[in-house]
């Protein structure tokens, strides 16, 4: 029904375009008319996209992005309409999207109303009598068992009416595809202007990993083994002339190196853990969740490895899930799924908080999309308030031989 509806208004939007493009040749009225009816244009396309990707049928959004300090009824703004190929196929889709939606919808309709008609009608009219018979102007009852007979055949013609349904709307789905999905030129377009957005996160987001790591190095291990460096001179100075104060210094010197040792240690898991190359995404997981002060359930079924960079960023990204779990979620339980299957590494991270988590709260998640889509990985956040808050995180890879890897209990 809601297909019919949709249908029905393609044809005011298409009559609508003729005629704001016709009087585009007039000064001014041109520029602000055609813009703001493409827009509406692309608004019935895009829900036409988002009714077909419901079935399984994905339409990427084609536009090209809009320029820079484009205004309302400006030129910018109308030639950025105008030439942009997906307005024209946006537009050569009303008519026969009309067509086709409203004759699709009306069949997904119909035929279970048919059939729900027969399975209604006939017993109502027994029950009003025999007077009634030949009233039915959808079901011909014309005897007691013809209206027997209806009930049976409206609900053969209900279930058919019910299955066949879902694939006439796929059938509308892919129709609507043909001109509502980016063509491969602009499918290219968008490719390339995704991978600049990545690349350039990316760089910023490794600038200011190094920023992270020098500062660490200058305010952490930098200044221990500078102190360390004044204590042994202070001790090779006071060594002759006060051997028990060279000793003190050297056993302060000796308790400074242990914790610049422990310092460093933190700052090398923090750029590569060493049980993930040792032990691999899912141990590195696992040793993860034990350090944490949460019990976190791990789940792994990996048959081999990806990549290092990918398995470098699949690590952090689930570290970081869980850190801000422990910060923000305020949960008690935890668990970790990570799984391969398709070509995809699939990691969700699962808790039992009190929800309502928002990307654009600043809760890092946003840094681990950035992460993850260097390798064109994707994040899914479900979290409603009163929770549970399930993350979801899919990185398009391939995964390696498996190797033979020392038992999470040994060292």
């Amino acid at each position: 029904m809601a297909g019919i509806g949709l249908a029905l208004t393609n044809l005011p939007l298409l009559a609508v375009s003729a005629v704001t493009l016709a009087l585009t040749p007039v000064p001014f009225l041109g520029l602000a008319l055609v813009p703001w009816t493409m827009t509406l244009v692309r608004m019935r396309a895009d829900l036409e996209r988002r009714r077909a990707s419901r079935t399984g049928v994905l339409v990427t959004r084609p536009y090209h992005p809009p320029p820079e300090r484009a205004v309302a009824g400006g030129w910018q703004r109308f030639r950025w309409t105008v030439t942009d190929p997906a307005t024209w196929r946006d537009l050569a889709w009303l008519g026969p999207g009309a067509i086709v939606g409203f004759g699709l919808g009306t069949i997904c309709a119909a035929v279970p109303l048919y059939g729900l008609a027969g399975l209604t009608l006939a017993p109502l009219l027994i029950w009003l009598g025999t007077g009634w018979y030949g009233y039915g102007a959808i079901w011909s009852i014309d005897t007691f068992s013809d209206g027997l007979l209806c009930i049976p055949q409206g609900a053969v013609i209900l279930v058919v009416g019910l299955w066949a349904a879902p694939w006439l709307r796929r059938v509308d789905a892919y129709f609507a595809r043909l001109f509502l999905a980016p063509t491969r030129a602009a499918e290219l377009r968008l490719r390339v202007t995704q991978l600049t957005v990545t690349r350039a996160d990316t760089v910023d987001a490794q600038a200011a990993e190094l920023r992270r790591i020098e500062r660490d190095l200058h305010d952490g291990v930098q200044a221990r083994l500078v102190s360390l460096s004044m204590m042994i001179g202070l001790a090779d100075e006071l060594i002759d002339r006060d051997p028990a104060a060279a000793h003190e210094l050297l056993v302060e010197a000796r308790e400074s190196s242990g914790t610049a040792l422990v310092e460093l240690r933190h700052l090398v898991r923090g750029i590569h853990p060493p049980v993930l190359a040792e032990r691999g995404l899912g141990g590195a997981v696992r040793a993860l969740a034990l350090s944490l002060p949460l019990p976190i359930t791990v789940d792994v079924d990996l048959p081999g490895r990806p990549d290092t960079p990918v398995e470098s960023a699949a690590y952090f990204a689930v570290a970081e899930t869980l850190t801000n779990m422990i910060r923000y979620s305020r949960a008690s339980t935890g668990s970790v799924s990570l799984r391969h299957t398709v070509g995809v590494l699939t990691m969700v991270v699962t808790d039992d908080g009190a929800g309502g988590a928002d990307p654009a709260a600043g809760t890092g998640l946003r840094g681990i999309e950035r992460r993850l889509a260097a390798f064109d990985g994707t994040i899914a956040l479900s979290s409603p308030p009163g929770g549970p808050t399930v993350i979801t995180m899919e990185v398009p890879c391939a995964l390696s031989s498996p190797r033979t890897m020392p038992s999470f209990g040994t060292d």
